[in-house]
């Protein structure tokens, strides 16, 4: 069931329009500075995030893997962020977790050796006899730097086979989190997150995951009958914007990570601007690799950077910190 389940989302993910309406970044203007006073040509795009170098503020979000398909996937993205010094994140593993033939479908460490990888299982599973060993063995199984433990409460809800026990999960996010020995990571999924929810984890980082990119209701609604479509319709506009969750939850301080309708280097640029530390995609690279495999992902992501390095030099800033703050005003 998991492996048609994962099918069907990247099937609906590449035909069907599964985007929210706004993710805010259309209401952040940055700081135009008409003499920037720098170099175009000696602006450094590369920062640290949970201890790792990269080369540019990036991350290709978990997008697949325990479907045969998603190997061909995972393996391409994988050698466009070792060519592009970014980091990768991989699909839910709960599939390969109880399925090990399909492990292989999440395994890109031998033609990605020096990326930043994450693994990914989603956090409800704490509630159904998850705990250490699957997080541990998820890690292990493709030599990750870290896990994402998703929540997707919306998702679980409408999904006909969701699971929806999501009681004191923040309790146990922490306490994986505290003995685990990587870094974890807590991603919302396209409903976004707000700062009461980000403050009770003790967590490694946190990705925003917010309304405005690819929505888990309207993907789930198109998998179902009528009443799914329904559900689905009726709460694809349910969320906290990206732009709104950035600014809240980086007054935590805690490592952060845009994502959720980042489309452009711009929304890069304005995302660093309003706190967060890296910025991630995934529907948009989806959708390039389906265009044109791993050279489509990889023209579509040197556009991104380019665009980042022009706001760069057009706010004056030198190195990719130095974008924090620069904001103009907030429409």
């Amino acid at each position: 069931m998991i492996n048609h389940r994962k099918i069907d989302h990247i099937k609906i993910c590449l035909t069907e329009d599964v985007e929210a309406a706004d993710a805010g970044f259309g209401r952040i203007k940055l700081a135009h500075r008409a003499l920037p006073e720098i170099d175009y040509d000696s602006i450094d795009l590369s920062t640290r995030f949970l201890g790792h170098k990269f080369r540019f503020p990036l991350m290709i979000e978990g997008i697949t893997g325990g479907a045969n398909q998603s190997k061909d996937i995972n393996r391409d993205l994988a050698r466009v962020a070792q060519k592009l010094g970014i980091g990768l994140g991989v699909g839910s593993q709960r599939a390969a977790l109880e399925d090990g033939k399909l492990e292989a479908t999440y395994k890109v460490r031998d033609i990605a050796p020096n990326i930043f990888l994450v693994a990914n299982l989603g956090a409800v599973q704490l509630n159904y006899g998850y705990g250490m060993e699957e997080c541990r063995k998820a890690v292990e199984m493709i030599d990750a730097d870290a896990i994402a433990l998703h929540v997707n409460p919306l998702q679980e809800a409408i999904q006909p086979e969701g699971d929806k026990n999501f009681s004191g999960l923040s309790d146990k996010i922490n306490k994986i989190a505290e003995k685990l020995g990587k870094p974890v990571i807590v991603k919302a999924v396209g409903d976004g997150m707000s700062y009461e929810t980000a403050r009770k984890l003790q967590v490694a980082a946190i990705d925003v995951g917010g309304l405005g990119g690819t929505h888990w209701a309207k993907v789930e609604g198109f998998r179902g009958g009528k009443q799914t479509r329904r559900l689905g319709e009726t709460f694809s506009g349910w969320g906290i914007p990206t732009v709104d969750c950035i600014a809240e939850i980086s007054r935590l301080g805690v490592p952060t990570i845009a994502s959720g309708g980042v489309r452009s280097g711009l929304d890069v640029a304005k995302s660093i601007a309003l706190g967060a530390d890296i910025a991630g995609m995934a529907l948009p690279v989806l959708r390039a690799w389906k265009k044109g495999g791993a050279s489509g992902v990889e023209d579509y992501l040197n556009c991104v950077v380019t665009e980042l390095k022009v706001a760069a030099f057009l706010t004056g800033s030198r190195r990719i910190s130095e974008l924090d703050g620069k904001i103009w005003r907030v429409d």
